[in-house]
């Protein structure tokens, strides 16, 4: 018996991933995020198999869950929002799983903020202006930050920041941010990326809480900050420069 955690991906059901979907269809039992993950995600499971909404349950009640299937040898489907490796909760999990000598695996997921890149549709890194992505949070009941993990400290870098679980929080971001970026610096908020309510809402530190407090958006969001969002005027990568020579060109330089 083996706890497959699967990452479901950021919310469209076609975009879990191939290994996700089979997983879902071989497992006798499918514990699933019931508050974030779609319904119609549901319809890969196995036929018949048992499906337990962990919405309503606490820690101790899922794993009883685990601790019956393992004893029942029926493996169990573990179904994430986004990806595992960020803000799943799944560390918990796997610490209790090894202490119990339940053997698990871990399958990726198409995380939020890839998603909500692709709504923009824009790329987050652009070369000599941003190449680097900070992905980061507020602190909130569920999880503090870290004394050392500041928006203020991520944003004197000039990364471009996907700032998750704040939309609550814009002002402080709007006041954390402004200094270092400026007031018209991009903004971008998407809420719910893939799904069919799908929401973009652009602007700048200077206006965007304005907007937001105009048009709210609740939760399920990313704020990106960061002058990526708007560039245009930038010069092209070498990648695909006909003068750059790499391995797999395998032609003359022109």
């Amino acid at each position: 018996m083996t706890v497959h955690f699967i990452g479901a991906g950021p919310g469209a059901a076609d975009l879990i991933t191939v290994r996700g979907r089979d997983l879902l269809g071989r497992c006798p039992v499918c514990l699933y995020a019931g508050s974030i993950v779609p319904r119609e995600m549901l319809g890969w499971c196995a036929e018949g198999a048992r499906l337990i909404d962990t919405a309503p349950l606490s820690l101790e009640e899922i794993e009883a869950e685990y601790v019956a299937a393992h004893a029942a040898g029926k493996d169990v489907a573990r179904l994430h929002s986004g990806d595992l490796s960020v803000w799943s909760a799944v560390a918990e999990q796997i610490r209790r799983l090894e202490r119990l000598g339940i053997p698990y695996t871990l399958t990726p997921g198409v995380p939020a903020f890839a998603a909500a890149a692709a709504a923009l549709g824009q790329e987050l890194t652009i070369p000599a202006q941003a190449q680097s992505l900070v992905l980061t949070r507020v602190s909130g009941r569920a999880s503090p930050m870290p004394e050392g993990e500041t928006l203020a400290g991520f944003g004197a870098t000039g990364a471009t920041l996907a700032i998750h679980l704040a939309i609550h929080a814009i002002e402080q971001i709007v006041a954390d941010l402004t200094p270092l970026y400026g007031t018209d610096c991009p903004v971008a908020v998407v809420a719910w990326a893939s799904w069919a309510q799908e929401k973009i809402m652009r602007g700048t530190l200077g206006d965007i809480a304005s907007k937001l407090a105009a048009d709210p958006i609740e939760r399920t969001a990313i704020v990106f900050v960061g002058r990526a969002l708007g560039a245009d005027d930038f010069r092209e990568s070498a990648l695909y420069d006909a003068a750059y020579q790499r391995r797999f060109r395998g032609r003359d330089p022109v």
